[in-house]
């Protein structure tokens, strides 16, 4: 067994080299042959770049294969790959070069003018990839780059990825991924739900999320199967390329949208063989409603950024409506006080996790990561779950105060800080209530020192904060709940407008 995430993302597809790996918009495809000959390109266009193993390279682009080539060739050449939001904000994205300085960065051409300064602040090479892959100087150098490339020998406990996730308290944080920490766990996602080179997976999820680029793509190259790669969720493509698919992975605001439309039948998907959920809780209303319309059972799971995925429903067997199913082979899960004892299943508490898919830690944060870690090796998770009499995990809520809005982690004291800034604005408590079609909606809680309107205090928002941190409501109060300490009791707050998007 391979210990270098490239050969083993690759071994299957490139046995048969003439195997579609990707059927593309426009009726375009590409093999397995063809996609190793485009990652020997830029993988080439790095070395000549000055990318040396362990460096940096950071992607804030458009979904295009080119791009996922890039994460490919990045990890090829050695290099570790850092994808950014393609909605951070120049302010977002001088502070995730500052802290990871890459050696390379790739933007838009159209924001290329505005981002060009921090990529020189950060020192890094800065490079542009336009919308479909086909345009930007990257795509350029490609074009004039060598077919033939070594790939760089690295251990499988060096570094392939960083990812910034947010938490609750201080600043965002890189979560570093090794090649064994992917491929240990593409290679158990391939088996627990029983992909082959035979499977297609209509793949609508962006490539900057562990959902997207890890989850859904390694999983298919381990597999040796065939991504039908659009560009974004869009209805009218999802329900246009299904009969194509045997697969699909979404989020759950992709189910509430398809079961708002009337093509959405039984006979539409009788021909699938899975669909799968993730990122964000799937209401058990949105699972018993799909197997209605389809007969099909979602199978949703549970992981997060610094552990891919951690459990999940079985393929074979019940997939039980409002759990996360069982620890996927190799992960060991536990629920403990916070005192870190172990709790009999059906109480409630911290759920900790250790495998091989646990992430090495956060990037130039020594503390932070001694802080995350038990000292027999287990993950605090800061989600809090309870396991059933069946053994099926089922996650209750989290002991912090993260967001997560349609997949994406929303860090309320960063959106907070902003709307305090605001004229008027004595304080604000930004929380996460149940959203039907997004998981969680978030809400500002504002307290003000004139009358204010909802739209005077999230236009300026749009500057500074990417969509999905922006509030969908904002409320306003005299005053915000706090216990004996002074702290804000946000538990309080998610109460009162639990029901504000019902």
């Amino acid at each position: 067994m391979t210990n270098h995430l490239y050969d083993g993302l690759l071994r299957a597809g490139l046995a048969e080299r003439e195997r579609v790996f990707a059927f593309l918009p426009g009726d375009r495809e590409i093999s397995f042959g063809d996609l190793e000959t485009r990652i020997a390109r830029l993988a080439n266009v790095l070395v000549e770049n000055d990318v040396a193993p362990g460096d940096r390279v950071a992607m804030q682009a458009g979904k295009s294969i080119e791009a996922l080539v890039l994460y490919l060739a990045a990890i090829r050449a050695g290099a570790v790959f850092l994808p950014l939001n393609t909605g951070y904000t120049p302010t977002e994205i001088a502070y995730f070069l500052g802290d990871a300085k890459p050696a390379l960065f790739v933007c838009p051409p159209d924001r290329e003018e505005a981002l060009a300064p921090l990529a020189a602040d950060a020192g890094a090479r800065l490079f542009t990839l336009d919308e479909d892959g086909t345009g930007g100087t990257l795509a350029e150098h490609a074009a004039k780059a060598g077919t033939d490339f070594t790939t760089i020998s690295r251990g499988p406990d060096d570094l392939a990825a960083i990812l910034y996730t947010s938490g609750t308290t201080g600043r965002s944080k890189g979560a570093m991924l090794s090649h064994a920490n992917l491929l240990s766990n593409a290679e158990v996602l391939r088996e627990t739900w029983r992909f082959d080179a035979d499977d297609v997976l209509l793949h609508v999820l962006p490539i900057f999320h562990t959902h997207g680029l890890f989850v859904a793509t390694n999983t298919l190259l381990v597999a040796g199967g065939a991504l039908l790669f659009l560009p974004r969720f869009d209805l009218d493509a999802v329900f246009a390329h299904l009969p194509k698919a045997t697969s699909m992975m979404g989020v759950p605001t992709f189910y509430t949208r398809m079961l708002d439309d009337p093509r959405l039948t039984r006979d539409a998907t009788a021909h699938m063989r899975v669909f799968t959920s993730g990122s964000a809780p799937l209401l058990a209303e949105t699972h018993t409603a799909f197997e209605a319309r389809t007969g099909q059972r979602i199978l949703e799971r549970y992981g997060m950024t610094e552990t891919n995925m951690n459990t999940s429903n079985p393929y074979d067997g019940e997939r039980r409506a409002g759990t996360v199913g069982f620890p996927l082979a190799g992960t060991e899960l536990r629920i403990v006080s916070p005192d870190g004892d172990p709790l009999p299943d059906g109480e409630i508490g911290g759920i900790e996790v250790r495998g091989p898919n646990v992430f090495r830690g956060y990037w130039d944060m020594p503390e932070k990561t001694a802080q995350e870690f038990r000292e027999d090796g287990f993950f605090m998770t800061g989600d809090l779950g309870r396991i059933d009499a069946d053994g099926y995990v089922i996650i209750v809520g989290r002991d912090k105060d993260l967001v997560i809005s349609g997949g994406y982690n929303v860090y309320p004291k960063e959106v907070e800080e902003v709307i305090d800034a605001l004229p008027g604005v004595v304080e604000s408590a930004v929380i996460g209530v149940p959203h039907p079609d997004f998981g969680e909606g978030v809400v500002a809680v504002v307290v003000a020192r004139e009358a204010l309107e909802e739209a005077r205090v999230i236009a300026p928002l749009e500057e500074s904060l990417a969509r999905y941190k922006q509030p969908k409501r904002v409320v306003f109060t005299d005053e915000l709940p706090r216990n004996t300490m002074g702290k804000v009791q946000k538990n309080i707050l998610r109460k009162t407008y639990a029901d504000l998007f019902a």
